[in-house]
């Protein structure tokens, strides 16, 4: 079993907030949009990181965090990318790896938008945690932490803050 806390878009911000928020996560997983790799390391020293490179990202970022990343956890397919899409509207480019690795799990960030779906054209669930930074033109802050036990995906909670900016 293991906690994940899911974040995006967070412009080079990981403050107390999403501190107090990811406190008892195992892992976190950042879709992109990181801000720096200077954040990332922030953040890879607070709880393990695994992140991709978003398109605000520069040259160093985007050397250490690509652009879609797939992986196991508690043996669940995942699939991660900043530019993703939704359900029946993925980007081209995530639709072909949706395809060919056929995660349980896909991740995007990107729209600073929140919304956890499920695919049935695909079989999965389709998570993107909204934008946890305090730049852009989201009004509200949002992040998002489950549980991952086997194929039991569970405990889904949402953290919504409002931006002091």
């Amino acid at each position: 079993m293991k906690r994940i806390g899911i974040i995006s878009d967070t412009h080079g911000t990981f403050d107390e907030t999403l501190r107090l928020f990811l406190r008892d996560v195992d892992e976190i997983w950042h879709a992109g949009d990181i801000g720096s790799l200077e954040l990332a390391d922030e953040i890879a020293a607070f709880k393990p990181l695994r992140a991709v490179s978003g398109n605000i990202d520069g040259g160093m970022t985007r050397r250490v965090y690509p652009s879609f990343l797939s992986f196991e956890c508690e043996g669940v397919r995942v699939l991660m990318t900043h530019i993703g899409g939704y359900p029946r509207r993925y980007d081209p480019r995530a639709v072909e790896r949706i395809q060919a690795i056929r995660p349980r799990i896909f991740v995007s960030g990107h729209s600073h938008i929140l919304r956890v779906m499920n695919d049935p054209v695909y079989n999965l669930l389709h998570i993107n945690p909204g934008a946890a930074g305090e730049f852009g033109f989201h009004k509200v802050r949002t992040a998002v932490r489950f549980v991952v036990d086997g194929t039991d995906l569970r405990d889904m909670e949402v953290g919504e803050w409002p931006r002091s900016i």
